[in-house]
């Protein structure tokens, strides 16, 4: 007869195995329940925050003319040949200033009729617009008079617009410029802290306007003389905004 054997689990090695668990259960709840750790890297570090800006001035070389041919007759097809014979001289008379037909472009062609009274078309109105890059700024003027005479009373120089062609070194140096103004306040903000200036944390830039053509009045002719064009200065600038590390 086989006599079944139990075996008693030792009273303390029961409380030592309940308190364990008992403490795996607490280690739980304080990983959940405590406050969120701090993030990203430089959450505790000090810093300064700084706008610089920076300026130079370059002179325009090249100059960009927006012309027009318009021109009226009664009906439409009048309108638009004149306007179309008219477009041709000027093309030919820009071309002759040595102007490179690369640089030379259309911008647009318009066809409208006119109204009188009672909404009766009394007439055609048609217009041809072109856009021409000059890259010799002293050639600037004879291309203007060239279109004009070779336009004639149907002439309209609607803006000339000056810029400067290759503004990548002025860039740079403005740049610099307003690196160097943020560096020189970050510099004077950490001393009246008693901090020094660390590393640079980031670096934000923002470009300065660019500066609106400028427009000439519309008129119906001009005297063949030559157009006084003076380059003047463009200003290329810059703003930056640098975060620094104070320590």
């Amino acid at each position: 007869m086989q006599i079944a054997v139990r075996t008693k689990t030792p009273t303390r090695l029961l409380v030592l195995a309940v308190a364990g668990l008992a403490m795996v259960g607490l280690s739980a709840c304080d990983s959940s329940s405590g406050p969120p750790a701090a993030s990203g890297p430089d959450s505790h570090v000090r810093q300064v925050t700084v706008v610089g800006s920076g300026k130079v001035e370059g002179t325009p070389d090249t100059v960009t003319i927006d012309a027009a041919i318009e021109t009226i007759a009664p009906d439409a097809t009048a309108a638009l040949n004149q306007s179309n014979d008219r477009m041709t001289a000027v093309l030919d008379a820009v071309k002759n200033q040595g102007i490179d037909a690369k640089d030379i472009g259309t911008t647009g062609v318009n066809l409208q009729p006119q109204y009188g009274d009672n909404s009766v078309i009394t007439a055609y109105r048609a217009s041809n617009s072109i856009e021409v890059k000059v890259r010799k700024f002293d050639a600037a003027s004879g291309v203007i008079t060239a279109i004009q005479t070779a336009g004639g009373n149907a002439t309209r120089i609607n803006s000339v617009n000056l810029s400067i062609e290759d503004d990548s070194q002025l860039v740079k140096d403005a740049r610099a410029h307003a690196f160097n103004d943020a560096k020189d306040r970050a510099q004077q903000y950490a001393q009246l802290s008693g901090l020094e200036l660390g590393k640079v944390i980031s670096i934000t830039e923002a470009g300065a306007a660019i500066p609106p053509p400028t427009p000439m009045p519309k008129f119906d002719a001009m005297s063949e003389a030559a157009v006084p064009i003076e380059p003047g200065q463009q200003t290329v600038g810059f703003s930056v905004t640098v975060v620094w590390e104070l320590s």
